[in-house]
């Protein structure tokens, strides 16, 4: 009997599983960590939500001191925005969207190339690509200026256009260069097999398998193209003038008018907002392509 006892209570024990141990300092680190977590995320959002509530106050309720947190909100900073920002906006999304057409155009076929069939200077290609972005935009911008000149393309949005291409192309083609690499190379002999020649290959086989790669390309480039002033600041004037120079035109000699600012800014983020709210799923997939091996 004893021994029966004996010999069946290991079976008992393993087929039940142990019970982990805590770690008594694992629930306060853990606490630590998640309020610190919290207290770091707050202190980045919250001029966001400032912008927000200082776009529906008036004046003379953003510019008071000490700050006004309880307030009936108006719209009217919103409406003398929108009524004023038309062209801003028109030429920012014709400068986003088509630049980022073209990167995309251009960057698929460049870094298919480079993943699927590299050649022997492959690294010094795109070591090439990525020291284009190493150099400062200001130390480019009078050699542009006086050629824009000349070529009597000065406040053009094509010029933008094409200004904004060149500016995302190398890390579009890098990035989808990565997603590439990433497809199994049984899968391009299985399309050879079938017959499948290069453009069928590359439309109907590896754009869907990189769609969420191209994703998160695509929304990279329309965020550093919309938010780009530096360029626009120097080359346009008043028909091709984007959006981050309209914010500016609340900066006046009478002063800083914040709640215009925060209207012009809010308005500003929204697209971006939007397109990435929109695209998150293909944007979480996209950029965690090639993260786990």
């Amino acid at each position: 009997m004893t021994t029966a006892a004996h010999s069946a209570n290991p079976a008992t024990a393993v087929g039940r599983p142990a019970t982990p141990r805590k770690d008594k300092g694992t629930g306060v680190g853990g606490g630590l960590l998640t309020a610190l977590t919290w207290v770091v995320a707050i202190g980045f959002f919250f001029p966001v939500a400032w912008m927000a509530m200082t776009a529906f106050k008036n004046e003379n309720q953003a510019a008071s001191d000490p700050p006004t947190w309880f307030f009936a909100p108006t719209l009217d900073q919103i409406r003398a925005v929108v009524a004023d920002s038309g062209t801003f906006l028109g030429n920012s999304v014709i400068a986003t969207g088509v630049s980022t057409l073209l990167v995309i155009l251009l960057a698929v076929p460049a870094s298919y190339a480079l993943a699927i069939r590299p050649v022997r200077k492959t690294s010094d290609v795109l070591f090439f690509f990525m020291s284009t972005k190493m150099l400062p935009v200001v130390a480019v911008i009078m050699p542009i200026y006086v050629i824009a000149g000349r070529l009597h393309v000065l406040d053009n949005i094509w010029t933008l256009v094409v200004l904004y291409t060149a500016m995302n192309l190398p890390i579009a083609v890098w990035m989808m260069r990565s997603f590439f690499q990433e497809i199994p190379g049984e899968v391009l002999e299985a399309a050879s097999m079938d017959g499948a020649g290069l453009m069928r290959t590359l439309r109907s086989v590896l754009m869907p398998m990189v769609a969420p790669g191209l994703a998160a390309t695509a929304l990279i480039c329309v965020i550093f193209a919309w938010n780009e002033f530096f360029f626009a600041l120097n080359l346009t004037a008043s028909r091709a003038a984007t959006v981050p120079i309209f914010i500016t035109s609340t900066m006046t000699s009478e002063g800083l008018f914040l709640a215009r600012l925060s209207a012009a800014s809010l308005l500003a983020s929204l697209p971006v907002i939007i397109a990435g709210w929109v695209a998150q799923k293909q944007l979480v997939r996209g950029l965690s392509m090639g993260a786990i091996k």
